[in-house]
């Protein structure tokens, strides 16, 4: 990848590499797209699998997000489990946004919205959330991507964070108490952590 680029730049310039991607679960089988400055543009992150593995599955209804979607494959998986849902799928890479739209599409999925951040209507609130979170964005930049995202829970929803141990899944998880979102540890597996968030006390 060009020097200063990542998948979370806006428009990547590192050139295109489309590459097909299987997704093999043991509910849900889908071949995606995925393309260089993307994240985990290679294959399937082994995060992002176990937090479908292992996440409990959502309501059958209602709006769902995929919180920094990549080429879909959170969205995809969770859009196939939950035809009945809108999965917003929200990424700040316009080339990732584009190949959700193309998987949505070959998949037949029409429950899936690609946009960027602000393009999500402001009264949408989800049932949901599903994140394999940016951590290499920075400790303030990843709080504020969460707070601003977290707030917009129904007061019964949930939302479900894959993080490795060693990219401070704990001390996260801790964070997000003394920010006043309950959160516990639900999986653990090969490093990487899931944590169950709930909304914020103060809004109950």
């Amino acid at each position: 990848m060009a020097p200063g680029q990542h998948y979370f730049s806006e428009q990547p310039d590192t050139p295109s590499t489309p590459r097909t991607i299987r997704v093999r679960l043991p509910d849900v089988e889908l071949d995606l797209v995925a393309d260089a400055g993307v994240f985990s543009g290679k294959q399937l992150d082994p995060g992002t699998r176990i937090l479908l593995r292992h996440a409990p599955p959502p309501p059958i209804e209602g709006d769902l997000l995929d919180l920094g979607c990549g080429y879909g494959p959170i969205a995809l998986t969770v859009a196939r489990r939950n035809p009945d849902a809108t999965v917003w799928a929200v990424d700040v890479n316009e080339r990732a946004l584009a190949l959700v739209e193309r998987n949505a599409a070959a998949a037949g999925l029409d429950n899936v919205r690609a946009c960027l951040p602000d393009q999500l209507p402001d009264p949408v609130r989800f049932a949901a959330i599903y994140a394999n979170p940016p951590i290499r964005i920075g400790k303030p930049a990843l709080h504020a991507l969460l707070l601003r995202w977290l707030d917009r829970l129904t007061p019964d929803g949930t939302a479900w964070l894959v993080v490795q141990r060693n990219l401070g899944s704990d001390s996260l998880a801790r964070w997000l108490v003394e920010q006043g979102y309950p959160t516990q540890r639900v999986h653990s597996e090969r490093g990487y952590r899931i944590l169950e968030v709930r909304p914020s006390e103060a809004d109950g």
